[in-house]
């Protein structure tokens, strides 16, 4: 038989039940707007009956409704989904910031670039080849080779504050990226602890997957659950990051000085083991990526810089100058750039310029140290430097014929009267070559020095030495690396926008499960209302029939 208070048990269940899905509705409703929040819902399930005996036998009498848990709606295919998403979003968005900075740097929109300086160079060495002997063509060549040196100088340095740049902004991701896997490990010790009882802690777990969201823009992530404690594992690259209430922490090596970019270069390091970090997608490798990249303009600068003090110089050592409105046969071989006293040769197989001085041992020069070498040589910015300049060319003959002597040179010698005699042995034939120098106001030398700036190397007198840039000419060269430049900035903006598509649509599907739909929730909130209604009517009902048959049975008579 049951109990006489059994109907009010029933309906004590239900209002107790109903109450707690409302406040679960309001819970969902008062977090639609905060981020990371996963819908949730109270689990409903029918107690067990009570077995009562009628006179048709054993019946069974439902004894209402109990809540077994509150769960939250999460899909975790679509979680990992978003986390492999989201880092290949943050890498093409940090590799877009610095193609932008790049770009900005190499802006030759205006007249202040490098492109810019380049023309005004060459053009100053035109004019000058119809006008040598005008002192004031003369000095303008000098003042637009100053003016193309320091661009080059400029934007190498403004290279290298980029790199510094990146660094700086790695060594305070590797700090967010620490604070982030204290704070996973925190709440990994905490809902293992809220669960032992056997409850769900959504919000901890919402807290939880929303710091593995910011982690996955700074690295690669393959997240799995322990689903003994419900503890979170997250391993990137290959490197377990966290492991339940362990993790490694990321720190920035010890700065290695690079001479070759005038630079402290720093690798990313596991801090326990002093291991190196590759982070396989993100922000990290993004910026890693980028210093590489900003590095190889730096090289380009460099092999334009080298390709002024070797092939540039020669040709203008070829040259003569003037003394008055004479030519000075004593007024040749004299480097453009750098010192006078030291001669510049491209090593094609080290990619640098070996520097060798009349006294003293050769000096090799990389990257920045050719830049910072491109200053215009002394000769030709001092007193009376506009004589100096090389615009009059030479008559040159070359002979060969058979030797014993062995292989040498080439020798070149100087006659008092300008004549300049290279003897050249190879494989049994020597060569010589004999050039006197032209009349005053001849400008065949600067006619050949401004063909290097658009002329490929099979154009010019140097046919066959290998050159810094190749066998394109010096503006082609400079113009190929824009283009590269301005396509990869362009791929990469593209890139961006491609992602950011993939990623809202990764959203959007990840929402449709766990965000709070208003409509529904407002649905949920009057059935919940309603049922607490009845039941609390039911519950009145029930109590009056109790009272009746308590206050009033046995009355009648009385």
């Amino acid at each position: 038989m049951l109990s006489t208070f059994a109907g009010l048990n029933t309906m004590v269940r239900g209002i107790s039940s109903n109450q707690l899905s409302l406040n679960t509705v309001g819970h969902n409703i008062t977090n639609a707007n905060t981020t990371g929040y996963s819908r949730q819902s109270v689990n409903l399930a029918a107690t067990q009956g009570q077995e009562i005996y009628t006179t048709y036998g054993a019946q069974i009498v439902g004894s209402g409704v109990d809540s077994t848990s509150i769960t939250r709606a999460r899909n975790i295919y679509a979680d990992k989904q978003y986390w492999k998403e989201n880092s290949d979003q943050s890498y093409y968005t940090a590799m877009q910031t610095n193609y932008s900075k790049v770009e900005t740097i190499f802006n030759d929109s205006s007249n202040t670039g490098i492109q810019n300086a380049l023309e005004s160079f060459y053009s100053a060495w035109s004019d000058v080849s119809s006008g040598s002997s005008t002192s004031t063509k003369r000095q303008t060549v000098i003042d637009s080779g100053t003016a193309f040196a320091s661009k080059i100088k400029t934007a190498a340095s403004q290279m290298q504050q980029q790199i510094n740049s990146e660094y700086d902004d790695i060594r305070l991701n590797v700090q967010k990226v620490n604070d982030t896997t204290d704070k996973i490990v925190t709440l990994n010790k905490n809902i293992a602890t809220v669960e032992a009882s056997g409850s769900s802690a959504n919000d901890l777990r919402d807290q939880r997957d929303n710091l593995v969201d910011e982690l996955s823009k700074y690295m690669n992530v393959n997240v799995t659950e322990n689903p003994s404690n419900g503890m979170y594992t997250i391993v990137s690259n290959g490197t377990t990051m966290v492991g339940g209430i362990n993790k490694l922490n990321l720190q920035l090596s010890a700065g290695t000085s690079n001479a070759q970019y005038g630079i402290t270069d720093y690798d990313i390091q596991i801090k326990e083991t002093g291991t190196s970090f590759n982070a396989g997608n993100g922000t990290l490798t993004a910026e890693q990526g980028a210093i590489t990249e900003d590095k190889s303009y730096i090289d380009k600068l460099s092999n334009m810089s080298a390709f002024m003090m070797t092939t540039f110089n020669t040709q203008h050592k070829a040259g003569y100058g003037m003394t008055g409105t004479s030519v000075d046969v004593s007024k040749t071989g004299i480097n453009f750039y750098g010192d006078n006293s030291t001669v510049y040769a491209w090593d094609d197989t080290n990619k640098q310029v070996t520097a060798t001085p009349s006294a003293g041992a050769a000096t090799d020069l990389k990257g920045i140290q050719v830049i910072d070498a491109l200053t215009v040589n002394s000769k030709l910015t001092g007193t009376d430097g506009v004589n100096n300049l090389a615009t009059i060319g030479s008559t040159t003959t070359t002979t060969t014929a058979s030797t014993a002597d062995p292989d040498s040179g080439p020798t070149t010698t100087v006659a008092a009267d300008g004549t300049r005699t290279t003897v050249t042995v190879l494989s049994g034939t020597k060569t010589t070559t004999v050039s006197k120098p032209n009349d005053t106001g001849d400008g065949s030398n600067a006619v050949l020095v401004g063909a290097l700036f658009n002329s490929k190397q099979g154009n010019t007198t140097d046919t066959s030495t290998a050159r810094s840039i190749g066998q394109d000419s010096l503006n082609d060269y400079y113009n190929t690396s824009m283009t590269a430049l301005g396509i990869n900035a362009e791929s990469m903006n593209d890139q961006v926008t491609a992602q950011e598509n993939l990623v809202e649509q990764v959203e959007n599907w990840r929402s449709s499960t766990s965000g709070v739909n208003w409509n529904e929730e407002l649905t949920n909130m009057i059935k919940f209302q309603q049922g607490y209604s009845a039941c609390s009517r039911c519950l009145t009902t029930m109590d009056e029939m109790l009272d009746k048959l308590i206050n009033s049975t046995g009355t009648v008579g009385r």
